[in-house]
Parts: structure tokens; sequence; C-alpha cells
């Protein structure tokens, strides 16, 4: 069963990690995908992997930036008419260091990108949404959005926004049919936890991800398809009831 079939879905972050993976399952499932990301040369490569021809767009956009995304939503309606799932995924994890120690344009960029892309995005998507009286849409948090962490403040901070942001957009949102929810993945094998193992302890990151993976109940770190997965069903309307919640995709680890 094709549990997409037909639907138009919107992916940021999408030319790697979770978002293409995502964009891979939701095309199997029968979506067409709009991937944006801020460079095209990764775009151009992501839909090289993808290999689906005009079932993808590709734009390249800073989400960080009110033009472009405009830019980007107005590209997709443009191209498919609606937008029936947005997978609002953009995020960068901004440097390790103690929070006394982090310098102020470092945290401006991580909450320039997590929370004011993810708050653009949802001010361009929800009105395409609304309009129609239909949508899902899933906000990218992570388990570090429903707990602390050491050396990483801006980014807990701004992951912690995103629940703040989808409970109230959910509510405004309810009315017309559309849903907005968040997911809080754990460790995934991508390029970011390489950054931030390697940020955590320079030179010794593979012993990092050795006590990270030892620190979630399920013994290991989770890989995009689990994330996408959880995306997968919050996107289809097996999920037509499910508004503004949290939901862990994490091994276990929120359980502690």
């Amino acid at each position: 069963m094709k549990r997409l079939q037909d639907k138009i879905a919107l992916i940021t972050g999408g030319a790697a990690g979770i978002g293409l993976e995502t964009a891979r399952l939701f095309l199997e499932h029968g979506a067409k995908v709009a991937l944006i990301d801020l460079k095209d040369d990764d775009l151009s490569a992501a839909a090289d992997t993808l290999n689906a021809g005009d079932d993808v767009l590709c734009v390249a956009a800073d989400v960080s930036s009110a033009e472009d995304s405009a830019r980007y939503v107005k590209a997709v309606l443009d191209r498919f008419g609606q937008i029936d799932v947005f997978f609002n995924n953009a995020g960068i994890e901004g440097k390790v260091a103690p929070l006394v120690d982090q310098k102020i344009e470092d945290f401006d960029r991580v909450m320039s990108v997590n929370v004011r892309g993810a708050f653009l995005g949802l001010q361009h998507v929800m009105p395409a949404m609304i309009e129609r009286k239909s949508g899902s849409i899933i906000n990218m948090s992570s388990i570090a959005g429903l707990q602390g962490s050491a050396n990483v403040a801006p980014y807990i901070t701004s992951k912690h926004a995103i629940v703040g942001l989808t409970r109230a957009a959910a509510i405004e949102a309810a009315a017309a049919n559309v849903r907005v929810n968040s997911v809080h993945p754990s460790p995934i094998n991508t390029r970011m936890m390489r950054s931030l193992e390697e940020g955590f302890s320079p030179g010794h990151g593979d012993e990092t991800q050795k006590q990270l993976a030892a620190s979630i109940p399920l013994a290991r770190y989770g890989e995009s398809i689990d994330v996408a997965n959880l995306v997968l069903f919050l996107a289809s309307d097996e999920s037509a009831f499910i508004t503004g919640g949290q939901y862990p995709v994490d091994g276990g680890l929120a359980a502690g």
C-alpha cells in the first residue's frame, strides 16, 4: 500500500541525512517531493541519488531568509499546485562549548536556522494548507528538545523552541484540518553526529560515539530510516487524529 499516493511533500534540509532518506521513502509511497537545501551541488547530487525524474523538484534556498522561504514555497506551488506534507527539517548543530564560552554570533546562527527557519517555513506553508483545509506538518526537533545536555546550549535552546512552535501552530491550524507534530531523534548516524562527536572529544570521536551509544537503552545510534518511518506515519492519513504532539525516536533514551 502506498501511503502518500498523489501527495506533494516539501522537505527542507532535504539534500542529505534524514531529509534525503525521508524523501526516498516518500517517493516509494507515491508522493512527489520538493527538496530544499542551501547548495545547488548538494541538491543535484541528491536528485541523482533519488533518480525519480520529474517527481523531484530541487530549490536552493536559505531557510533563515524570509525572501527565500517565500520563494521556495512559491516554486513548489507553481510546479505541483499544492503542498500536502511539510517536513520542516533543516537545522544545524552549532559549536560545542560551555555556555559561558559560546559566541553570540554562533548562538544567533543556530537560532536563525533552527528556529527562525522553522518559523518562516510554517508561516509560508500553512496558508496553502489552510486554504485546502488539509495537510500534515512535521517539525524536526531532537531529544535535545525534551531534555538538557552540557556544552550545546544554543542547539538545546533551539530544539526546545520547536516544541512551543509546534504546539502553537497545531492549535492555530486545527480548525482547517491541518496537523502539526514534532519528532525528537536521539543520536542518528549522520554527518551532524560526526561533527558533535568530534566537538565533544577532539581527536577521539569514535570513543565518544561508543559512550553515547551505550547511554541509549537499545545500545545503538538510530539510522535515518528510523526517523523517516516515523515521519511517514505522521505524514500519512493513518495519523489523522494526531496533532500538537512530540514523538521521540530515540531507542528509549527519553525513558531514562
